[in-house]
C-alpha cells in the first residue's frame, strides 16, 4: 500500500528526567522518526508507522488500537497518547484517562492519501476472533 502521512510525536521532558531516556522511549516505538530536542520537550517527525503497526500486531492489540485511532479522529487527522514508561520498554500502552505524572507521548497523524479510515485499516486491520481479517503482511 502506498500512503502519504505526516506524523508528529511530542513528549515532555521533566526536570527529573534524562532527555536521552525520553528520546529512547520515542525511538523504541518510532525508530524511523527524526528527533529534535527542545527545552522541556522532544519533538519527532516521521512519514511512516511500520514499526508501530508491527508492535500492534505482535502485542495483539489491534482492536484496542483501532478504537483509540477512531476515537481520536478529526477530519484528516487522528491523535493518540502513549505511556512513556511502557514505550521505553518497547511496549505500546495507550494512555487513557488522566495523563501520567511524567506526561505522555502524544502522536498526531495527518493522512493525505488514502483516507484516514483506509490508513487505520492498514495500520491496525479489523479482526475476527483476534486475527486480522485482511492482512497484506502474510
Amino acid at each position: 500500500m502506498i500512503y502519504s502521512v505526516d506524523v508528529e510525536i511530542t513528549a515532555p521532558v521533566n526536570d527529573t528526567e534524562v532527555t536521552d531516556r525520553v528520546v529512547d522511549a520515542v525511538t523504541r516505538l518510532f525508530p524511523e522518526a527524526d528527533v529534535t530536542e527542545q527545552p522541556g520537550e522532544i519533538i519527532a517527525t516521521t512519514h511512516q508507522l511500520e514499526s508501530l503497526s508491527q508492535r500492534l500486531h505482535e502485542q495483539e492489540i489491534l482492536d484496542t488500537a483501532r478504537g483509540q485511532f477512531q476515537a481520536g479522529q478529526d477530519g484528516d487527522t487522528f491523535e493518540f497518547a502513549l505511556k512513556k514508561q511502557a514505550a521505553f520498554q518497547g511496549v505500546v500502552n495507550f494512555a487513557v484517562g488522566n495523563p501520567d505524572e511524567l506526561g505522555d507521548i502524544h502522536v498526531r497523524v495527518r493522512v493525505t492519501d488514502p483516507s484516514v479510515a483506509e490508513f487505520v485499516d492498514y495500520l491496525a486491520p479489523p479482526t475476527k476472533d483476534g486475527r486480522p481479517v485482511t492482512d497484506d503482511r502474510d
